[in-house]
This record gives C-alpha cells, structure tokens and sequence, in this order.
C-alpha cells in the first residue's frame, strides 16, 4: 500500500482487520520474550551514554553497580523503583521472568 486508507472506509476497515489478525498470529507463534533486566540496564546506559558513577542513584557505589551488572547481585525492589523513575526503564522489564 502506497499509503494508510483512512479508518471507516473499506480499504481502511480491510488494513485494520488485516493488522489484527497478524498481531494475533506473531503473538501466538512468534511471541517476544520480555527483555533481561541487567540487559536493559546496559542497553539504556548505551542509548544515554551513561557511566558506572552516573548510575549511583539508581543502584549504589560503584562496586554495587559493578555487582549488579556483573549478575553478582540482584536488583533490589527500591533498586528497580529508582531505574524506572530515574531512567524510564519499564518496571516489567527490571522484574525479569
């Protein structure tokens, strides 16, 4: 399609439909698995060019931090508070399977 048809039309009411039905099929045969907390923590400390020291608020001294990264040591429920207010980490993600 060249371009979105407009909702309440019949090709927009056929994409709409369509669209379903492929969120439904990927959910059910190709679902995404929830991200690894410590992952999301690298990844976010990527995207915002964060280092172990700006992390201090969020998890504690540096060998805390090193600790957590390191999977030596588990987020803490206060620890997962702070990394969703502080950095718009989703809690979900923090919490892991």
């Amino acid at each position: 399609m060249g371009e979105d048809p407009l909702l309440g039309t019949p090709d927009g009411d056929r994409l709409d439909v369509l669209t379903t039905l492929v969120q439904a099929y990927e959910a059910q045969h190709h679902p995404v698995p929830p991200p690894d907390p410590i992952e999301a923590i690298k990844f976010r400390m990527e995207q915002q060019g964060l280092t172990v020291a700006d992390m201090k608020p969020y998890i504690g001294p540096p060998h805390r931090v090193y600790e957590v990264l390191a999977r030596k040591r588990s987020l803490s429920l206060a620890m997962i508070r702070r990394l969703h207010r502080g950095l718009g980490i989703p809690a979900e993600s923090l919490i892991g399977p």
